[in-house]
């Protein structure tokens, strides 16, 4: 038996628990909590499990008897524990009632052919079932995932090296900090290439992140375990004075949470310069602070379409990236990849600078979006999608460009615009657009029509960025 068919076995047993109203989220944080006593036992790690509360004793409870123990055992772990362990189940509670239930879900787990599962990897097994819960619409977990596909192009182009200091402000299940880890251990041959104290520090200090929602936060530090990944996983609001201690980072790698604050409330943070109660664009200010100054310190970050052409603070928070940070490539994402339909998004890629001006001298934009089709689970997102993209990325010249965004191709998908080119435009806004669309016998397409309105007057500019902007919060 592989990992797709343990995922999908595993998958299914939520069926079980309908009766007494468990939802996927709740199911999947309580598959933690077993999955995590089975899976120390195969690895041999129960050392930091109580011998009374590790997995064999859990099998051997039934009915009434079992119920109470698995509650009495989520406590102690909780409560008593150290580390990881208690990290994983602090305050947990279970969600189950009946016994039957609970008993099916134990002994189905322990049936499974747990040898292969670690041939292929414990930590892969269980990204596919955070993967299953991130694309089943009804779990509406989503929003703690970024397809797999577009971290993974992310990560190899933002190149994480050994020895890098890597974060993810607000890491989900920690799936970035995941694939850079793997991409270390491709350039390093599974780190046995360096030396001992080089393979603690990835070990133990290499990949970090912050998480606000206890429960994803659990899921995050079990799939850091699985990946052999001991680094500090915060359980805290970015976007609070609790922010603060994480600086100095050489990567960032991230999708923030969209939306605003509850209740419009202004961020608590009060060493962020243009304080706002757009989340992103928040997220975004602590981004580019958060990076040393070492001129190589980089970030890749999944961004709605509402920070490129917000007004007002948006603008200045714009402006101050590109003066502390060369901002040399935006990636428009195409329509359908996140769980919210509606919601455009785009990668912006920076460095941040040894000094705090002049850093941006052009940005290349990349439009995945135009004349694209919409994706889906019918239709799935590749990589194969970003082929042109990433080979436009690594050339270090404008001629290895020069035919995607030359005027004899007015279609092609890639562009350079000078700084001045964007300070000139009105707000200085990044949201641009060119390819006409092959659909309409209009010389402009809705987008340059958008553009046109917002030039000609800017109270009908900041009218038009206000109603985008509250369209966007809607589809979330």
């Amino acid at each position: 038996m592989n990992n797709q068919e343990i995922v999908a076995k595993l998958w299914n047993l939520c069926n079980v628990l309908r009766d007494d109203g468990i939802t996927y989220q709740q199911y999947v944080t309580e598959l933690t909590y077993i999955l995590f006593l089975k899976m120390c036992k195969e690895t041999d790690t129960e050392k930091a499990i109580p011998e009374e509360y590790r997995w064999d004793k859990l099998l051997s409870k039934q009915g009434i008897e079992l119920k109470k123990f698995y509650k009495e055992l989520l406590e102690h772990l909780g409560e008593n524990c150290q580390g990881r362990v208690r990290e994983i189940y602090q305050g947990a509670q279970t969600n189950i009632d009946e016994p039957k239930n609970l008993e099916k879900i134990i002994t189905t787990i322990d049936q499974f052919d747990w040898y292969s599962a670690k041939e292929e990897g414990l930590g892969n097994l269980y990204e596919g079932l955070l993967e299953k819960n991130a694309t089943e619409k009804k779990s509406g977990a989503g929003q703690y995932f970024t397809p797999r596909v577009l971290i993974n192009v992310m990560t190899r182009l933002i190149a994480p090296k050994a020895g890098e200091r890597c974060n993810d402000p607000a890491c989900g299940t920690f799936g970035f900090m995941i694939a850079a880890d793997h991409y270390v251990k491709e350039q390093t041959d599974d780190l046995f290439d360096l030396s001992v104290d080089e393979q603690e520090f990835q070990r133990t200090q290499a990949f970090s992140g912050c998480e606000l929602v206890h429960d994803t936060h659990r899921l995050a530090l079990m799939n850091a375990m699985l990946h052999d990944i001991s680094g500090p996983i915060y359980l805290g609001d970015t976007l609070s004075n609790y922010g603060k201690q994480m600086k100095g980072f050489d990567v960032v790698l991230t999708n923030p949470p969209f939306g605003t604050k509850k209740g419009g409330e202004r961020a608590t943070r009060d060493d962020l310069t243009f304080p706002t109660s757009n989340k992103q664009l928040n997220f975004l200010q602590h981004i580019y602070r958060s990076l040393n100054q070492s001129g190589h310190a980089r970030a890749a970050v999944v961004l709605p379409d509402n920070v490129l052409f917000a007004d007002g603070d948006g603008e200045k928070i714009r402006r101050d990236l590109m003066k502390k940070c060369n901002l040399h490539t935006i990636l428009r994402l195409p329509t359908g990849i996140f769980y919210a339909q509606g919601v455009k998004t785009n990668v912006l890629f920076f460095t941040r600078g040894t000094a705090d001006k002049g850093n941006t001298k052009e940005v290349w934009i990349y439009d995945l979006r135009s004349e694209m089709p919409s994706f889906g689970k019918t239709n799935p997102l590749k990589e194969s999608h970003f082929d042109e993209f990433v080979e436009c990325y690594h050339a270090e010249d404008i001629s290895a460009r020069q035919e995607t965004w030359s005027e004899e191709n007015p279609n092609g998908r890639w562009r350079r615009y000078s700084y001045e080119d964007i300070l000139e435009r009105d707000k200085t806004s990044l949201d641009i657009s060119w390819i006409k669309s092959a659909n309409t016998s209009d010389d402009y397409t809705l987008t340059e029509l958008l553009e046109t309105i917002k030039t000609k007057s800017e109270n009908i500019a900041s009218a038009v960025a206000q109603l985008e902007s509250l369209i966007g919060e809607v589809d979330e």
